[in-house]
């Protein structure tokens, strides 16, 4: 079995992990340049020792602080893909893709068998006689997806591998790994910057922030009802932090009460989750039908195909402002420009209540 287990501190980069991640299952990690994603890659490969921790791939002991155990990262079962393919430049792609079982002490003939079959599987099989300077760079991904899969890993860790891509090759690896870590049920933790990749490759999610994890579970679920700023960033929603003061009624920072649909207790610390398209945006502050009613002060405007995204200065807690959408037709009569004083405006029922997360694992 390949499941990972990765308790593990590392002081200098201020991070700290606690998580769980199931045979078979694919976790994306999210989170702003330098939260502490690359660090848990570099942990579960064995380039960093931590300060303190364990960390175990099934049910053998990779890292163990207190014991002294440190397999080295050539024997831990784990191979490593990043944004540069990183290929031989001397050897052919079939001799690059050969490269790992050979080091195994298999022979020259099953080398060769077992780098065929991964080329045909990423369907780079025509490119095996040539050099890795005659590739573009999808045609190069792909090999480095071969090459490391011939080490037969128990786990794949992938840093940001389509982040150097062009768009046209970006999906079609995209969808090269989601087919070969499924159908071969293999365990990966994908780095990523990229929504698209959490959602056509990965079961689970795990939003780093500061060197900690704020968030974690399904990509559905995360997505779909984020409870940290950064997954509401990249869902696209609206996020606001509070806690709830009554039945339906979220207390901000600021002394702001917001109405919504939900049933977090009294007490309880919470956040309310709107899309940006349920807002409408005021010169004045509006009145009539129940709704919530934020005075914001614009930031930002930006065209996005048909609609304006309105998006507010920062919130009163430092989480990100909040954004509206309306049409051109709606900004140019609002006449709005950034510094100004403008109300948003939200029907309750358009409005999510849930609790935040307090800490958060895999298991």
């Amino acid at each position: 079995m390949s499941s990972v287990r990765v308790q593990a501190t590392v002081e200098q980069r201020g991070v700290e992990f606690d998580l769980t991640l199931e045979h078979g299952k694919v976790l994306a990690v999210l989170g702003p340049n330098g939260a502490g994603k690359s660090t848990l890659l570099l942990l579960i490969a064995g380039l960093l020792r931590p300060d303190d921790g364990r960390i175990t791939l099934g049910e053998r002991v990779l890292t163990d602080t207190n014991t002294g155990i440190f397999v080295p990262a050539h024997d831990r079962g784990v191979a490593m893909l990043s944004q540069q393919a990183l290929l031989f430049p001397h050897m052919t792609v079939a001799a690059n893709v050969a490269f790992a079982p050979r080091c195994k002490g298999h022979s020259r003939s099953d080398s060769r068998a077992t780098a065929r079959r991964w080329l045909e599987a990423v369907d780079a099989d025509a490119l095996a006689d040539r050099r890795p300077a005659q590739l573009s760079g999808g045609q190069a991904q792909r090999v480095a997806v071969a090459r490391a899969l011939a080490a037969e890993p128990h786990v794949l860790l992938l840093d940001e591998p389509m982040a150097a891509l062009d768009v046209t090759a970006a999906p079609a690896l995209r969808r090269l790994l989601r087919d070969i870590l499924r159908d071969e049920n293999r365990t990966a933790v994908i780095v990523t910057h990229d929504l698209l990749d959490a959602l056509a490759i990965a079961d689970e999610v795990l939003v780093v922030d500061g060197g900690r994890i704020v968030e974690s579970g399904p990509v559905r679920q995360v997505l779909s009802s984020p409870r940290s700023d950064f997954a509401a960033r990249i869902a696209g929603v609206n996020l606001i932090t509070g806690v709830i003061s009554e039945p339906g009624i979220l207390q901000t920072v600021s002394a702001e009460s917001i109405s919504g649909v939900g049933d977090p207790p009294p007490g309880t610390a919470a956040v309310a989750l709107f899309r940006p398209t349920a807002v409408a945006v005021h010169r004045t502050a509006p009145h009539g039908s129940p709704r919530n009613v934020i005075p914001v002060t614009v930031s930002e405007m930006d065209l996005h195909g048909t609609t304006v995204r309105i998006r507010a200065t920062d919130q009163a807690d430092g989480t990100t402002g909040l954004a509206a959408d309306i049409t051109v037709a709606a900004a140019s009569d609002l006449d709005l420009a950034p510094g100004q004083h403008v109300f948003f405006a939200i029907k309750a029922h358009e409005v999510e209540l849930h609790p935040a997360l307090g800490t958060v694992a895999l298991n």
